[in-house]
């Protein structure tokens, strides 16, 4: 270990923004020899692989101090803080401030999220090694889906300014990094806390106008039935927003959709489906799906195994149910667990073979990807590539056209074109 500050980061792409924040901050308090670890709390196994890591880290780097902080330490700081090796626990809220890396902070320094009533405008000069950053345009969420910890460890709904979203993306872009993702928490709900209400495709058309240096463009998870017709126009007509769009999708099923308190019902996801593909043909579809939720039988399943065909859902997040204490879904009938390993494998393996087929479809093609390590990355469909026959792989942040020559069921390979 030498003084540098090194970040370990779980979970979400707003947690990879905020990693790079914490660590800036870090390195203003003159912190040294600190391994901050940015926490994930979506699921029991995320948190298990935190704990993990961090008993890991102190064994391999004893003289190290560990700094825990994200959304398991917000939500169970002191469980964290009596954890061998671990020197300081933060908040969510404190982990973005010089304060919380200061020497005379508190072992731990966690206060209440939900308190929270306005935002604080974060620039970062770059992502050190990375073809796309992400920028924060919002925080928390006022959802209360029966299955989810995370408003609790994220606070309510909070909008970063249009003016400091595009501020950040003009100093990303020009310290060369060529493709933004606008993430939060709940995208959709931007601006709900602000007098004008809800209007993600605004600040989209706002940020396209005000920064036209910006040619690639794309958005973290959308809720289907949130999805307001600028943002829909955007997705279908704007040549700089990628063509692959991701939905917050759970479940296939309008029992355990009422159950999970989500605001869409199966129709509503192929209907977006429909909508998007009829308008755009070729964009591709992603979506977040939880395996063996509480009271799922057999028919249940089967609906929602079913959806992944009927909307062609070709970038599939799978999440195996974990029962979050704290939370309504945690007291209801559960599903066994091999039951729910079972079903988890069904929704992967229906998921691959859309992506294989998708893959199929862009042999002998030629596609835009952006490079990210050793010749590898995404193409504008978010599909992952790999370039061949090089001498010397293209630098990160490379923006090459390739010529499809294979793929392997999960990823495509070419040589540039």
């Amino acid at each position: 270990m030498t003084d540098a500050i090194r970040v370990v980061t779980f979970g979400c792409r707003m947690n990879a923004y905020e990693s790079e924040l914490m660590k800036g901050h870090a390195e203003d308090a003159g912190m040294t020899d600190a391994i901050l670890v940015n926490t994930c709390a979506v699921t029991a196994e995320a948190e298990r692989q935190v704990r993990q890591t961090i008993r890991k880290l102190h064994r391999e780097n004893p003289e190290a101090k560990i700094i825990v902080t994200g959304c398991a330490a917000q939500l169970t700081p002191e469980k964290y803080a009596e954890m061998d090796g671990v020197t300081r626990v933060l908040g969510n809220r404190e982990k973005l401030t010089r304060e919380g890396y200061a020497a005379e902070t508190a072992p731990i320094h966690v206060t209440d999220i939900m308190t929270a009533r306005e935002t604080t405008s974060h620039m970062i000069e770059g992502f050190d090694g990375r073809a796309r950053a992400f920028v924060q345009v919002q925080q928390g969420c006022d959802h209360r889906c029966t299955f989810c910890i995370i408003p609790f460890a994220r606070g309510p709904n909070l909008s970063q300014p249009k003016d400091a979203i595009a501020a950040q993306i003009r100093t990303l872009i020009a310290a060369g990094t060529p493709e933004i993702v606008l993430t939060g928490v709940d995208i959709t709900a931007y601006g709900a806390d602000t007098p004008e209400g809800p209007h993600l495709g605004r600040l989209i058309r706002y940020l396209l106008d005000e920064v036209p240096e910006m040619t690639r463009l794309r958005l973290t998870s959308l809720d289907p039935v949130e999805i307001d017709d600028e943002t829909f126009r955007l997705l279908v007509e704007e040549p700089r927003l990628m063509p692959h769009v991701h939905l917050s999708v759970q479940a296939g099923d309008d029992m355990i959709l009422k159950r999970m308190k989500r605001r869409h019902l199966r129709a509503d996801v192929l209907e977006v489906a429909r909508r998007l593909r009829d308008a755009r043909p070729d964009i591709a579809l992603g979506a977040d799906v939880i395996a063996g939720f509480p009271t799922e039988t057999d028919e249940m399943f089967a609906n929602g195994l079913a959806l992944i065909d009927e909307a062609d859902i070709t970038h599939l997040h799978v999440f195996p149910f974990s029962p979050r204490p704290g939370t309504p879904a945690a007291r209801m009938p559960q599903v066994k667990g091999d039951v729910v390993k079972a079903r988890a494998r069904a929704l992967r393996d229906a998921g691959q073979r859309r992506m294989a087929a998708l893959l199929d479809t862009w042999i002998g093609r030629t596609a835009t990807m952006v490079v990210e390590q050793n010749g590898q990355g995404r193409t504008d469909h978010y599909l992952p590539i790999s370039l061949e026959a090089l001498t010397q792989p293209p630098e990160v942040g490379t923006v090459a056209r390739v010529k499809i020559t294979r793929h392997d069921g999960t990823m495509l390979y070419g040589i540039p074109a």
